[in-house]
């Protein structure tokens, strides 16, 4: 299929027909399906570039189908829910989307988060993508954390943001700047989003001598390395 294919899943015909109309004249080829049965069979038909995807689906709700989609594919997804609380944020983030937007939403800002999704998924194919650390070997090039010879279960996200701070040992970033790098938010973003991360990270990653992801009263988060 064509490099700049969205696949747009939501029940709501007339929130379809919007998204498809605005997306078709940002240049974007459109495809659509309704139900949550059908879904993950057009996504592996289509293989787009980007999935829009409905929480609150027939069939199948849209946290199985974004489950489902992140077992088989790094292909950016964003969630739309008419649920603007933060737990339903995290849980989408948390499992595999890169980005969430609350019903009712602003076209052109749903047009602007997709453009900002898929510059930061467009890494160059010549950048070196894996970073090793004595016991600790993190990869772009497979999406895989790798602790004392084990693989961890991440999800893209987590991935992104502990190869982000690795590869800047000893910089601080603040939550805003590490969500522009990491998740590609203009002014989008929630700094939460970083807490939940970060915390998530530390919890798989444990106490290490060698290294550590620190927080900077104040400021924001660094990854250290010590000296030996």
């Amino acid at each position: 299929m064509e490099n700049n294919s969205i696949l747009v899943i939501d029940d709501d015909r007339n929130i379809l027909a919007i998204i498809e109309l605005y997306l078709r004249k940002a240049g974007f080829s459109v495809f659509t399906c309704t139900t949550g049965y059908e879904a993950l069979g057009a996504f592996r038909t289509i293989k787009p570039t980007l999935v829009v995807l409905d929480v609150m689906l027939p069939g199948c709700d849209g946290w199985s189908i974004l489950h489902d989609i992140r077992l088989e594919s790094e292909t950016p997804v964003i969630m739309l829910t008419a649920k603007g609380d933060t737990g339903e944020r995290v849980k989408g983030l948390e499992l595999g989307a890169d980005d969430y937007i609350a019903k009712p939403f602003d076209s052109n800002e749903l047009v602007a988060r997709i453009k900002a999704v898929l510059r930061r998924s467009a890494a160059p194919s010549d950048q070196e993508r894996t970073i090793t650390l004595q016991d600790l070997t993190i990869s772009l090039e497979n999406y895989s954390v790798v602790l004392d010879g084990v693989q961890l279960e991440m999800p893209p996200k987590e991935i992104e943001l502990l190869y982000f701070l690795a590869s800047h040992s000893g910089k601080v970033f603040t939550r805003e700047q590490l969500l522009e790098q990491v998740w590609g938010f203009d002014f989008f973003g929630d700094s939460r989003t970083v807490d939940v991360h970060v915390k998530r990270i530390r919890e798989k990653l444990g106490e290490k001598p060698a290294w550590q992801l620190k927080t900077v009263w104040g400021v924001g988060y660094k990854f250290e390395v010590k000296q030996a």
